[in-house]
C-alpha cells in the first residue's frame, strides 16, 4: 500500500477521518476517472493522469473492500483486470453502477449487475427516491463477518454454504465477509457497519496484514487496554467474542470451536449467543443469525399498535379522534385528516386492553418493549416517558430523594432539576462549574470541587444526610465527564452514593465504542464487575493505610479508590427525541441501581404516577419501541456519521480563508482548561496534522468535548448570538439552531444530519463571510469604526459569569456548610406579602455593593445561558446583579421588567428565623 499526499491529485490519508468516508469519497473518484478514461482513453496527458489516478484509487481501496461485502473481493479483483487490460467501457460501467448502489443502498435489496451485457434499470437504481412503503415491502439487508483464516477454496465454500441455507420466508437477508484474523474482526466490527453478526472459527489467526494508516487507527483504539500478543491460539476464538462485546455490545457473536465444553466453560466469552462444537451445521447457524437479529428488530409495543389499528371497533369511551372518526364526519377540518393520513388515527386509542397495554402499570408489550431498551442501553431496568425528560428528572429525584436529604447539584442543571428539588424538599449544595468568561458559557464541575463539598460534609458530620450527587453529561455545550473517575472517588467518600446523570443530549452515546465508555450505565456495569475483583480491595485496603490521619488535602490531591463494598447507584435520563429517533416529548429513564429493588422501586412506582398521564400517548411509546431498534441495529453506523459531519464543518471552518476572517470553532483547548486535559491534545483537527485520534483523551481526560456539537464563535461578525440566530441564520436562510451566548451559536448534528445539510450550511456561512467582506470593503471610516467597536463590545468586552453566592441565612441549618432549603424559600413567595419588587437601576446596585443582604424570591433563568442565575433564597450578589444589567436578551423567565426583581422583604426573612427557633 502505498498512497501519499497528491500522489494521483488525492488528497492525503490523513485528511480523512474515518476509513467510511475515505471508501465512499474514493469509489466517487473512481467513478469519475473511469467515465473520464471511457471519454479520452489512456494515451496523452490527460489519459495518462486518469489513468495514474485510477490506480492510485484501487489501491487505496484494496485493503479497505475487504471487510465488505459488496461489491466483494472477486468483483474487485475482476473490475482491477479490466483497468489492467484497458477495457474502459466496462470498467465505466460497472464502476458507476457499484458508485451508485453504494451511495443509495440499492445494493441492499437487489442484485446490482457489473457487466454491461447485464440489463440495469438505471431508473430503479437510486432506492432513495423509493416511497416509503415501497422500501419497507424488502427484507433487512445486513452483512455477517466469519473469522478464519482459509484459502480461496474453503472461503468460497464458506459462503456459498451459508447462501444455500436462504429460504423465501426468511425475514432478513445477509452475505457474509470473510477475515483471517482477530484484529482484521476487530477492523472489521468498527468499520463495516453492515455488520450484525461475527461467526469466529477456530482456524482464525492473531495478526491483521493489513498496514492502511485510517484502517489501524481503530486497531489501535481497541488494543491499547488489551494485551492479546501473549494469547494462546486455542484462546483466540473466545478472546475475539470477549473484545467484540466490549467494542459493539449488540452485535450476535457465534464461536465455533473444536475445544471441549469443559475448556470453553471457564473462559470469557462475552456475549457470545451460542457455541457450536465441532459441526458445519450450516442450517443451525443460518437459523440461529436471523434469530438473533430478530431479537432486535422486535418492537412488541409497535407492533400491538399496528395490529390493533387495524382491527375493527366500535368506540364507545373517551377521544372522539379515535379511527379518525370526529375528522371524517367532519366538513371543517378535512385538512387535518389529508395532512396527518389515515394511520395516525387508527392509532389513536385510550384502550389499554385488545393487545396494548398500560404505560401505567405495563404487563404487556410496554413492558417488553421497555426491557428490550434495558437491554440495547445497559441499564438494568428502563422507564418511558411521554412528557419529556423534563419529568424524567423530576420522578428521578422525587423517588430517592427524602425531604431534609442533600443533595450537590451543578448550579447550570436544567430547570426540571431545581423545581424538582423544591418537590422533594432536598436541601441543595450548588456547585459551580468552571466559567469560560470569554464566550459567556460555563463548562462542567471539576471533580476537585464535588469532592471538597462532600469532605467539608463528612467534617461537619452530615456525610449520613447526603443522597445523591445530579450532573448533567454530557452539558448543552457538550462537555463531557470521566464518569467512571467521578463515581469511583465519590464513592470513595460515600459508599452509597447515589448518582442522577442527565444525559438529555447523550442518548446516543450508548452506540459509538468511544463514546460508550463515558455513559452512565456503561460505567456502573464496569463498576459492578471491578468492585467484586480482589485488586480492588488490595488497592483500597493499600490507600486507606497511606491516608490515615491525612487532612482534606490529601484526599483532594488523591485519586481515590472505592471500597469493595461500595453500592452501584445510578440513573440516567435521556432526551431520546432529541438525538434518536422518537415522537416529540419521547423519554426514557435508565436505572443501574442495586439497591432499588429493596429502597426504592416502591417510591419509584409513586413518583411515576404522580408525574405520568393517565391518557400517554401511544405514538410517542411507540416511537421509543421503534427508535430502540433502530439504535441496535443500525445506531453505530449513524453515530459514526453523525460525528463525521460535524468533523467536516469543523475542518471546513479552520481552513476555509474567508471563513477563519470572521469566524472561529472553539476547539477543545478554547472550551476544556488544560488542566483538566492530562492527555494534552487541544484539538480534534489541525491543518497541519490532520485528524487527531480521540480515543486517548477519551480514556483519560477529566474533561472531553463532544465533537458532534460545533460552538461557533460569531463576535467578529459584529453580531451577538441571538442576533446572528435570528436574523441571519433562521430568517434569512432557514437554519434552525437551539441555542446561543453572548458571541456564539451552537450548532448540533443529529444521525439525521446529512452531508448536504453540512454543505449548505458551509455554503450561507461562506455567503456571509463574503457579504460582510463586501460591506467593509465598502464602508466608510466611521462606518468601518462602528463594526470594529461592534466586534470589540462581543469578543473583548464581555462580562464575568458570576458563581453562585449563597442561601440566606434564614434558608440553612448551619453556617458550617451550604446547603440550603430551597422548598421553604419557594413556598414563603407564595404569600404576596412576602416580597418586594425593586428596579434593577444604580441604587440596587449601591445598595449591594454597602453590604446590604438582599434575597431572590424567584428562580430568575435568563435565556441564553438556561439555566437559574437566582433561585429562591439565594443572595444577590453584586457580581451577579452586574451580569443580569449587562444581558441584552429578550427572554428572562421569573423576571417582570414592569415590576422589577422579585424579593423577600425583611420582615418576612425574620418572621421565619422566628418560626424556626
Amino acid at each position: 500500500m502505498n498512497v501519499h499526499s497528491g500522489e494521483g491529485d488525492l488528497p492525503s490519508i490523513r485528511e480523512y477521518y474515518s476509513a467510511t468516508q475515505l471508501r465512499a469519497d474514493r469509489w466517487s473518484a473512481l467513478r469519475e476517472a473511469a467515465e473520464g478514461l471511457h471519454r479520452h482513453g489512456a494515451e496523452g496527458r490527460q489519459g495518462k493522469k486518469l489513468l495514474k489516478q485510477a490506480e492510485a484509487l484501487f489501491d487505496a481501496l484494496e485493503p479497505i473492500e475487504k471487510y465488505w461485502a459488496f461489491p466483494g473481493a472477486h468483483a474487485f479483483d475482476h473490475l482491477r483486470k479490466m483497468l489492467d487490460h484497458g477495457n474502459a467501457e466496462d470498467l465505466s460501467v460497472s464502476v458507476r453502477r457499484i458508485a451508485r448502489a453504494l451511495t443509495s443502498g440499492a445494493y441492499r435489496r437487489r442484485s446490482i449487475p457489473l457487466s454491461s451485457d447485464e440489463i440495469d434499470n438505471e431508473d430503479y437504481e437510486d432506492e432513495a427516491s423509493l416511497g416509503p412503503e415501497a422500501r419497507a415491502l424488502g427484507r433487512p439487508y445486513f452483512e455477517i463477518l466469519i473469522v478464519d483464516d482459509v484459502n480461496e477454496h474453503q472461503e468460497r465454500f464458506l459462503r456459498h454454504s451459508l447462501q444455500r441455507m436462504r429460504r423465501p420466508e426468511d425475514p432478513f437477508i445477509y452475505e457474509p465477509v470473510v477475515v483471517p484474523s482477530l484484529e482484521d474482526a476487530l477492523m472489521g466490527i468498527l468499520f463495516n457497519h453492515n455488520v450484525q453478526a461475527v461467526v469466529v472459527r477456530p482456524g482464525l489467526s492473531l495478526k491483521s496484514k493489513n498496514d492502511l494508516p485510517v484502517l489501524n487507527q481503530y486497531l489501535t483504539r481497541v488494543a491499547a487496554d488489551e494485551d492479546v500478543d501473549d494469547l494462546e491460539p486455542h484462546a483466540y476464538g473466545p478472546e475475539t467474542c470477549r473484545l467484540i462485546a466490549k467494542i459493539r455490545p449488540e452485535l450476535d457473536a457465534y464461536l465455533v470451536t473444536d475445544r471441549s465444553a469443559e475448556d470453553i466453560a471457564g473462559m470469557d466469552l462475552g456475549l457470545c449467543r451460542r457455541v457450536f462444537y465441532n459441526q458445519e451445521d450450516f442450517l443451525e447457524l443460518h437459523l440461529n443469525i436471523l434469530r438473533g437479529v430478530n431479537r432486535r428488530y422486535k418492537t412488541p409495543f409497535f407492533t400491538a399498535l399496528k395490529e390493533y389499528s387495524r382491527q375493527p371497533t366500535g368506540v364507545f369511551h373517551a377521544m372522539p379522534i379515535s379511527r379518525g372518526k370526529s375528522i371524517s364526519r367532519s366538513h371543517w377540518i378535512q385538512d387535518m385528516g389529508a395532512f396527518y393520513g389515515s394511520n395516525i388515527f387508527l392509532a389513536e386509542t385510550s384502550a389499554t386492553s385488545g393487545g396494548l397495554d398500560s404505560l401505567l402499570e405495563p404487563r404487556g408489550p410496554i413492558k417488553e418493549a421497555q426491557d428490550m431498551a434495558a437491554r440495547a442501553f445497559g441499564a438494568k431496568h428502563t422507564f418511558f416517558a411521554t412528557n419529556g425528560t423534563s419529568t424524567c428528572n423530576k420522578i428521578v429525584v422525587q423517588s430517592v430523594v427524602r425531604p431534609g436529604d442533600i443533595v450537590l447539584v451543578d448550579r447550570d442543571c436544567h430547570k426540571s432539576h431545581h423545581y424538582g428539588m423544591v418537590l422533594a424538599g432536598a436541601n441543595v449544595v450548588y456547585m459551580d462549574s468552571y466559567p469560560l468568561h470569554e464566550y459567556s458559557m460555563y463548562g462542567a464541575v471539576p471533580l476537585r470541587e464535588i469532592k471538597h463539598h462532600l469532605l467539608t460534609l463528612k467534617a461537619a458530620g452530615k456525610l449520613d444526610r447526603v443522597r445523591m450527587v445530579l450532573l448533567t453529561n454530557c452539558t448543552f455545550d457538550g462537555v463531557v465527564y470521566n464518569v467512571r473517575r467521578v463515581m469511583e472517588e465519590c464513592l470513595a467518600i460515600k459508599k452509597d452514593l447515589i448518582f442522577l446523570w442527565d444525559e438529555a443530549w447523550f442518548g446516543f452515546a450508548r452506540f459509538g465504542p468511544t463514546y460508550r465508555q463515558r455513559t452512565a450505565m456503561d460505567v456502573a456495569n464496569t463498576l459492578r464487575e471491578t468492585l467484586r475483583a480482589p485488586e480492588t480491595a488490595e488497592a483500597w485496603e493499600a490507600q486507606q493505610e497511606e491516608l490515615k490521619g491525612k487532612g482534606d488535602d490529601a484526599w483532594l490531591e488523591t485519586r481515590l479508590v472505592p471500597p469493595p463494598d461500595a453500592r452501584v447507584r445510578a440513573y440516567a435520563t435521556q432526551s431520546t427525541h432529541k438525538t434518536l429517533t422518537s415522537l416529540r416529548q419521547g423519554s426514557m429513564i435508565h436505572v443501574n441501581d442495586q439497591d432499588f429493588k429493596g429502597e426504592v422501586e416502591q417510591a419509584f412506582h409513586e413518583a411515576y404516577m404522580t408525574h405520568t398521564s393517565t391518557s400517554p400517548n401511544y405514538q410517542i411509546i411507540a416511537s421509543l419501541d421503534v427508535g430502540r431498534r433502530q439504535v441496535e441495529l443500525e445506531g453505530f453506523e449513524f453515530v459514526q456519521r453523525q460525528v463525521e459531519s460535524a468533523m467536516a464543518i469543523r475542518r471546513a471552518v479552520r481552513t476555509h480563508p474567508v471563513l477563519k476572517k470572521y469566524f472561529k470553532v472553539l476547539s477543545l483547548s478554547d472550551i476544556v482548561p488544560a488542566e483538566f486535559r492530562q492527555s494534552g491534545q487541544e484539538s480534534y483537527y489541525d491543518p497541519e496534522q490532520g485528524w487527531i485520534d480521540k480515543w486517548a483523551m477519551w480514556g483519560q481526560d477529566e474533561f472531553v468535548l463532544d465533537p458532534t456539537r460545533i460552538t461557533l464563535a460569531v463576535g467578529g461578525t459584529g453580531w451577538d448570538g441571538d442576533t446572528f440566530k435570528t436574523e441571519i441564520l433562521m430568517n434569512k436562510f432557514g437554519i434552525q439552531i437551539n441555542k446561543t451566548s453572548r458571541n456564539t451559536v451552537l450548532f448540533m448534528t443529529n444521525i439525521g444530519t446529512t452531508r448536504s445539510s453540512v454543505a449548505y450550511l458551509i455554503e450561507v456561512l461562506v455567503e456571509i463571510a463574503n457579504d460582510l467582506d463586501e460591506l467593509l470593503d465598502d464602508a466608510s471610516k466611521m462606518e468601518r469604526r462602528s463594526f470594529e467597536n461592534r466586534v470589540a463590545a462581543l469578543v473583548e468586552h464581555v462580562p464575568p459569569l458570576p458563581d453562585f453566592s449563597r442561601f440566606h441565612d434564614s434558608f440553612r441549618s448551619s453556617k458550617d456548610t451550604p446547603e440550603g432549603d430551597i422548598r421553604t424559600a419557594f413556598f414563603l413567595a407564595y404569600d404576596e406579602d412576602n416580597c418586594d419588587y425593586l428596579d434593577l437601576d444604580d441604587k440596587l446596585m449601591d445598595r449591594l455593593e454597602k453590604g446590604e443582604e438582599l434575597v431572590s424570591a424567584s428562580f430568575i433563568i435568563p435565556y441564553p445561558p438556561g439555566f437559574p442565575i437566582l433561585v429562591p433564597g439565594q443572595v444577590i450578589s453584586p457580581e451577579i446583579m452586574s451580569f443580569m444589567r449587562a444581558l441584552d436578551v429578550s427572554e428572562i423567565h421569573g423576571f417582570r421588567a414592569d415590576l422589577g426583581l422579585r424579593v423577600f422583604t425583611k420582615d418576612a426573612l425574620k418572621n421565619l428565623k422566628k418560626k424556626k427557633s
